[in-house]
């Protein structure tokens, strides 16, 4: 519900005088439009706010939210695609979704929207964090303003809404370590994750053993299937209950890039990167490149040798793993110094433009300077992914598809997108016309 935060003041049943219900993706599988996390709010006038799957089950989730909105209960839905049954709802892409639909504010300890205010007050800069029950027994939330340091197991929140009545009891601790085993890594890394939670014995959560007595509301038709019953009908309810699952959905501010350079690359980069949610820095040693109006949408322009600012920024903890660094001044005596001092520190990205030739000459100079080798294996250089690229436009799209690309194989996914610096030959070869001929050589820029 992250990307929803900013409009749920004008959601509030007070402002439109209408009650809502939120379906959020808590399973996915295969190919899916949207990742697990995403939500979308349904008012019972019908109206909708975000989207789960670009249409093709929008209609079946509107429907369902209505049904949960008129009876109270929660559903879990699942979408799917069956080619025995073209005609059903599903998804064509071929993946599967499973969906948590909640009214809003209709049960004692559900989910409000009035409990979630928390997060309107925290701009997408801030760290954030939000913790939901998902399963058949239990609802409610848990907002975290400081992800990074939450202690999970000495939390009375989330003792609460694990329907712990105390966290002190034996059996309550073990599931509150249990708990922090799993939660605390998502909340530090700002990760979204379903985490699943079995009872310990002894220690249901409250209200559950009652629950297990009743169905679960929701049943549907066609290719959406009910919510499971509570229990595993064939062993014993008593033991066997269904397991705790939690929502984390957590963020971290967002990752600091440098731009070194103020040219037509890095006006051209500043705003890609911004698109992707860095926090864009622009830097320049010389104050009448710095100082250009194009370059006023940055979140902060320094006037500084490159290699100082970014050590000093490095001495004060405003870098880590997440920082990139993109070096776009093309010029030695910039480049040299700042590749040895972002070749020193842990960053995500360092990458640096020029051609193959400069590349080599710049390596040469590193390896002279005592940068070690395996250090260099870490320079994208040149910097990009290998697009054909040309324009300064064209070029910021090739570094933010490699930036892209980077995080996505940091994340462990499988990337088959091609890194200039793993190549050979020239960058570009585009056609030079001159009078009397049609040539091709490598573009002087890079």
């Amino acid at each position: 519900m992250l990307d929803l935060m900013p409009s749920l003041k004008e959601w509030q049943p007070a402002a439109t005088g209408q009650r809502c219900a939120v379906a959020t993706v808590v399973g996915a599988g295969g190919s899916v439009p949207r990742p697990l996390g995403t939500s979308m709010l349904v008012s019972e006038a019908g109206d909708v706010l975000g989207s789960l799957s670009g249409g093709c089950v929008e209609g079946a989730v509107v429907e369902a939210a209505l049904a949960a909105l008129h009876d109270g209960g929660t559903r879990r839905k699942f979408f799917g695609y069956s080619a025995e049954d073209a005609f059903a709802v599903g998804l064509t892409c071929g993946g599967e979704l499973e969906i948590h639909i909640e009214p809003l504010g209709s049960a004692p300890g559900g989910l409000r929207l009035e409990s979630l205010q928390a997060f309107a007050g925290h701009g997408p800069a801030s760290a954030l964090a939000l913790v939901r029950r998902v399963d058949a027994h239990g609802g409610g939330a848990v907002v975290i303003p400081d992800p990074a340091t939450y202690r999970v197991d000495s939390s009375a929140e989330l003792a609460a809404l694990l329907g712990l009545a105390s966290h002190g009891a034996p059996a309550a601790g073990r599931l509150m370590l249990a708990a922090a085993a799993q939660l605390e890594p998502l909340l530090r890394g700002g990760r979204t994750g379903l985490v699943r939670l079995a009872p310990p014995e002894g220690c249901l959560p409250a209200g559950m053993a009652a629950a297990m007595a009743g169905e679960v509301p929701g049943a549907g038709s066609g290719t959406l299937v009910p919510q499971s019953h509570t229990t595993n009908p064939a062993t014993n309810p008593a033991t066997d209950p269904e397991p705790i699952s939690l929502l984390v959905e957590s963020r971290l501010p967002p990752a600091r890039l440098l731009i070194f350079g103020a040219n037509d690359f890095g006006a051209a980069l500043l705003p890609a990167a911004q698109l992707l949610g860095y926090h864009v820095t622009l830097c320049d040693a010389r104050p009448a490149f710095a100082g250009q109006s194009r370059f006023a949408g940055a979140d902060q322009v320094v006037t500084a040798w490159p290699h100082r600012y970014l050590a000093e920024e490095a001495a004060a903890g405003r870098i880590d793993a997440r920082t990139v660094a993109c070096i776009l001044t093309h010029d030695p005596k910039f480049d040299i110094p700042l590749l040895q001092t972002a070749l020193s520190l842990d960053l995500a990205y360092v990458g640096a433009m020029g051609s193959r030739r400069s590349h080599r000459q710049r390596v040469d100079s590193l390896l002279a300077a005592g940068v070690p080798a395996e250090a260099l294996s870490r320079l994208h250089s040149p910097i990009g992914l290998d697009l054909g690229a040309v324009t300064p436009a064209e070029v910021a799209v090739s570094i933010t598809a490699e930036l892209v690309a980077s995080r996505s194989r940091s994340a462990g996914a499988s990337v088959l997108a091609s890194s200039l610096k793993d190549g050979t030959g020239p960058i570009h070869t585009g056609p030079i016309h001159n009078v009397n001929t049609t040539q091709h050589q490598e573009t002087p820029w890079t």
